[in-house]
């Protein structure tokens, strides 16, 4: 085997033992998606047309209007004085 394929197994063992990173409301326990991950995963904030990524959707912390990604909202991660910032979880 040449270095370069032990360097490619070695990251593949490494990305299948790593563990998602899940938002949840700290009150309620409501499940928010995995921070950040693959534009296509359907759990991830970053898929601009998933239910945990959409601008437009009430679950996402990237919603400028909704619940969880407003500065105003007190259980939004994107207010710095939020009461209710969603938690992270492994």
């Amino acid at each position: 085997m040449g270095n370069r394929m032990i360097k490619i197994i070695a990251l593949l063992i490494v990305a299948s033992t790593v563990q998602a990173v899940e938002l949840y409301d700290q009150q309620n326990g409501k499940y928010l998606g995995q921070l950040g991950g693959s534009q296509f995963a359907p759990d991830s904030t970053n898929n601009p047309f998933g239910r945990y990524g959409s601008v437009f959707s009430p679950d996402s912390i990237n919603n400028p209007n909704g619940n969880y990604g407003s500065t105003f909202s007190p259980n939004s991660p994107n207010n710095p004085y939020a009461t209710n910032p969603p938690v992270i979880r492994r």
